[in-house]
């Protein structure tokens, strides 16, 4: 099959399109971007829904968002709604969202916090473990309480990062990584901070291209002159482009870092799937603000060094992070369907800062608020594009974009694993 009979497939039915969708990726050239189903089919998107966001760990918040007992947030994967509660013992619960009477939704709002979890359609009432505690005697003697508590998802936290699988199995290689990141975010004591400001964008694009974008700074230059008053532009210390005086400035710094006993050492996990590093930013900055000047007065943590750069945290398929002295930047993907992606993107500050006197929302959020807007432009142009019948695959830079083959790679391989 060639590439143009690759490009015009169509499908009759979703069994079909899963078949289309292996040979796509089994036949795949490597050294170019996917084939336009892949971006833009809604069996596809389907697909990519079941065998990727429901199937892999998927980061959903932080732990600070749930700080005491009763606590909850509420994340949609999907079409499945999924509830992160603090339980009684401070422990972290994730439940479908979804009451075992009839299937309503039980907590409605986005955050809160409760005593019991209580459907709002018959007041089927749970514990914050998911126990049922109440179905009213409607139900009949024989009806047993212990059959009916909330269903579980799989959650792990670590480092102050919430994340869940919706599989019966998840994949059982999660836990190296997640003993890494307890260790590399052990300065910032993510418990005690709090999220200073949030925001959230629908970009019309398909989520890979969302996530494409993020892997490269190929464009940065053309793009994102706010970002760039602080960022370098290379992906981490082992990238292929950067240059002797960019490894004597991260050697200088790591020197620091180390006295402090700060980690930073680049640590990969499942094909960088999974990595860590930190990276410094420009000579004469301290964090991602317009100017590089302190965005909060409060450090995070037991940090002391304002000088820490930025702590890049990657976890695929759904997030990016920057990790930094006195804040940290956390974003959350989402896809909501073929041409739609959630990017939400969250401020986080040591809990005892206040606002106004120790951070202005507004400056922490500028950079980046620019920056979202920028990609998202780029996203859905890059989208418009591609539903072209003009597009076809085009190569990859090996050296400028060999993140984003990273990234394809590790889609493609997941899919594969996932469909078998």
């Amino acid at each position: 099959m060639n590439e143009t009979d690759l490009l015009n497939i169509t499908y009759s039915n979703y069994k079909d399109a899963r078949k289309g969708l292996e040979t796509l990726l089994t036949e795949r050239d490597k050294t170019k971007s996917l084939p336009r189903p892949l971006y833009n089919d809604p069996d596809m998107f389907r697909a990519d829904m079941e065998e990727v966001f429901y199937k892999e760990w998927i980061f959903v918040g932080m732990s600070c968002e749930v700080p005491g007992k009763g606590d909850y947030f509420t994340v949609d994967i999907g079409q499945n709604p999924v509830l992160i509660v603090r339980d009684g013992e401070g422990g972290i619960q994730a439940f479908f969202n979804v009451c075992r009477h009839r299937g309503s939704r039980v907590c409605l709002e986005h955050r809160g916090k409760v005593a019991n979890l209580v459907c709002p359609y018959h007041q089927w009432t749970y514990d914050l473990k998911g126990n049922l505690l109440f179905a009213g005697s409607e139900m009949g003697d024989a009806f047993d309480m212990k059959e009916h508590g909330l269903k579980p998802a799989h959650v792990k936290v670590a480092g102050g990062f919430i994340f869940v699988s919706l599989a019966k199995e998840p994949p059982a290689d999660f836990d190296p990584f997640l003993a890494t990141l307890e260790e590399y975010m052990a300065p910032y004591d993510m418990e005690n901070t709090k999220v200073a400001v949030e925001s959230n964008i629908i970009e019309e694009a398909n989520w890979k291209l969302v996530i494409e974008n993020n892997r490269e700074c190929y464009h940065c230059a053309g793009s994102h002159p706010e970002l760039l008053n602080t960022i370098l532009e290379w992906d981490d210390t082992n990238d292929p482009r950067a240059p002797q005086d960019f490894l004597d400035h991260y050697q200088r710094q790591a020197e620091e870092w180390d006295k402090e006993g700060i980690p930073h050492k680049h640590e990969d996990f499942g094909s960088l799937r999974n990595r860590i590093v930190r990276m410094p930013l420009k000579e004469g900055t301290q964090v991602m603000t317009i100017d590089g000047k302190p965005g909060c007065e409060k450090t995070m943590g037991r940090i002391q060094n304002r000088e820490l750069g930025s702590m890049r945290i990657l976890h695929l398929p759904n997030s990016w992070n920057h990790m930094q002295s006195d804040h940290a930047i956390v974003f959350r993907v989402l896809p909501i369907s073929a041409q739609k992606t959630l990017v939400t993107t969250k401020w986080l500050v040591n809990k005892d800062a206040v606002e106004g006197v120790d951070y202005d929302p507004e400056r922490l959020r500028q950079v980046w608020d620019a920056t979202n807007d920028q990609d998202r432009i780029l996203a859905e142009e890059n989208q418009k594009g591609i539903n072209s019948i003009g597009y076809e695959p085009g190569p990859y830079s090996e050296t400028f974009e060999y993140g984003v083959i990273n990234f394809i790679n590790w889609y493609a391989d997941t899919v594969l694993k996932n469909l078998g």
